[in-house]
């Protein structure tokens, strides 16, 4: 099981490869790689115009992460009245939502569910039942 503090070095190394950053000191500079990824975004929408973006995430944990990702980017979440809780609108350059923003979202999102998967599979055993194995599956019955 991962502890919180794992989940975070995961995170910060996952961010480290996104930034770009390529000898050692880039990798010790921490502290600089949010500013990268801004360049980044501020060199895209110089050549790419920004375009609107409906994210249909099926969850509010993958809700909260891509929020949370694009207001680290200084990019502004929105959404429309009456659309879903989990939509999420964003105008961006299309290359940095292929470059950056899906790539680390996705990565971060796999890592994510299967801590909270993980939590959630021993919290259930413990405290409610000890078998969390999945239903079994039976063949359709036969019609005649």
């Amino acid at each position: 099981m991962h502890n919180e503090a794992d989940l975070i070095r995961k995170f910060k190394r996952i961010e480290r490869l996104f930034t770009g950053a390529q000898t050692s000191g880039e990798k010790h500079a921490a502290s600089n790689a949010l500013d990268r990824i801004r360049e980044r975004l501020d060199e895209f929408k110089k050549s790419d115009p920004a375009v609107e973006y409906k994210f249909s995430l099926t969850d509010m944990w993958s809700r909260r992460l891509m929020v949370s990702l694009m207001r680290r980017y200084g990019i502004n979440p929105y959404r429309y009245y009456r659309q879903r809780y989990t939509t999420v609108m964003a105008k961006i350059p299309k290359r940095f939502v292929d470059d950056v923003l899906m790539p680390e979202f996705e990565k971060f999102n796999t890592i994510l569910r299967e801590h909270i998967d993980e939590i959630t599979t021993d919290i259930i055993s413990k405290a409610i039942y000890k078998d969390t194995s999945e239903v079994t599956v039976k063949q359709d019955k036969q019609l005649s």
